[in-house]
């Protein structure tokens, strides 16, 4: 038999399934995967079960309906003042990860490099080198995740094509600042790059913090691609609805990109979305003040344990240190399969967000949890400690 694509093939299974898969096998609770235990809005289940009766049940709009579309611009309008035209300017895919696809595949070609920032969704390295674009990756570092400014402006060479941009930042619940924000636009400006903006934890920020999306910034409307996630912001992760908020130039090779992708998404699905994007301010303001509570309750556990926490700003995270409980010859992956089979709770290893060299003892825990799913790990953890 002829080989298989060598870089997909020496790929591993994702760690979130991975480690969920250990989950399931042993009983533990899982505060690894970033899924709340949450089932979301009642309104909305309710929606999409009534549209699969009552609506039309066939290939939607290949750029989503129109309602989801009028309600992502809507929405980008009321909390960014951003004036979107839904019909050129929206796109509605499978989920962010699809988006994130489409952009690379729409905006990309062989030969091209995108600079990412780590630690990084593990997404995104694989997916560019498989399109043949080069990721050169910048890393933060923690406990704090300072934009390390002189390898920044180092990264972007005449053959970049875009910067790869999450905030709030999934592993390491950074929000960043304008300041911050305004150095890197200033960096795709100068280089006539484009910006891919991962914003699916944009609902979900805590205290001072506040998120700002690129698109918003001078200079930035015509070259910046959005991505949001009805999954993040209604607790429906399983649904796999996302949508774009790209200028009309920049939005049409990413669309041909998708209708060779997934070429639509189930339209019970974005019917109820649309429904959930029109609801009042005190849904989406709600988001963070109720994981605050949950982000606090387990940072308090872990600091009781002895466990050092780094900085928690945004999205489902918590990065700590459990370095001290490493084995010698033992990485943050080995120690994490390991904490499952001892003391049945499944962590992510921070490692999984770097290409290589991680920071040694690094773990995320998943706090958008229920209050018992929560206290059961930390019950577990005392036990295992002791």
């Amino acid at each position: 038999m002829k080989a298989t694509n060598a870089l997909l093939s020496a790929s591993g299974t994702t760690i979130f399934e991975a480690m969920s898969a250990l989950a399931r096998a042993h009983a533990a609770v899982n505060l690894g995967q970033g899924f709340p235990d949450d089932p979301g809005p009642r309104a909305l289940r309710d929606a999409a079960a009534a549209y699969v009766v009552d609506g039309h049940n066939q290939y939607p709009p290949m750029m989503g309906l129109p309602a989801l579309r009028q309600a992502v611009a809507a929405h980008d309008r009321r909390f960014y003042g951003l004036d979107v035209d839904w019909q050129t300017e929206v796109l509605v895919t499978s989920g962010a990860t699809e988006a994130l696809f489409d952009c690379f595949l729409g905006l990309c070609e062989p030969g091209d490099e995108a600079v990412i920032l780590e630690p990084a969704y593990d997404t995104y390295a694989p997916v560019l080198r498989r399109l043949g674009v080069t990721p050169r990756a910048v890393r933060l570092t923690p406990p704090d995740w300072t934009l390390p400014r002189a390898e920044l402006a180092a990264a972007f060479t005449p053959r970049t094509k875009l910067l790869l941009l999450n905030s709030p930042m999934n592993p390491a619940a950074k929000v960043f600042t304008v300041e911050e924000l305004t150095f890197l636009a200033e960096l795709v400006i100068a280089h006539d790059a484009y910006a891919v903006c991962d914003e699916v934890y944009e609902h979900l920020v805590f205290g001072a913090a506040r998120h700002v999306p690129m698109m918003t910034l001078p200079g930035m409307r015509d070259r910046t691609a959005r991505i949001g996630s009805a999954g993040k912001t209604f607790s429906i992760t399983g649904w796999k609805v996302g949508y774009v908020t790209a200028p009309a130039a920049m939005l049409r090779p990413i669309t041909k990109a998708h209708q060779f992708v997934t070429f639509t998404t189930p339209p019970n699905l974005q019917h109820a979305v649309a429904l959930g994007l029109a609801q009042d301010d005190a849904y989406f303001t709600g988001l963070g003040a109720g994981l605050v509570r949950s982000r606090d309750r387990l940072a308090a556990g872990l600091a009781a344990l002895g466990v050092p926490i780094l900085p928690c700003e945004g999205t489902y995270f918590l990065v700590a240190d459990m370095a001290r409980w490493l084995r010698p010859d033992e990485d943050d992956l080995g120690f994490c399969q390991r904490l499952v089979v001892e003391a049945g709770v499944v962590l992510i290893p921070m490692s999984a967000f770097y290409e290589r060299g991680a920071p040694r003892g690094l773990v995320r825990f998943c706090f958008s949890k229920l209050d018992a799913t929560i206290d059961l790990a930390l019950a577990r953890l005392a036990t295992w400690i002791r």
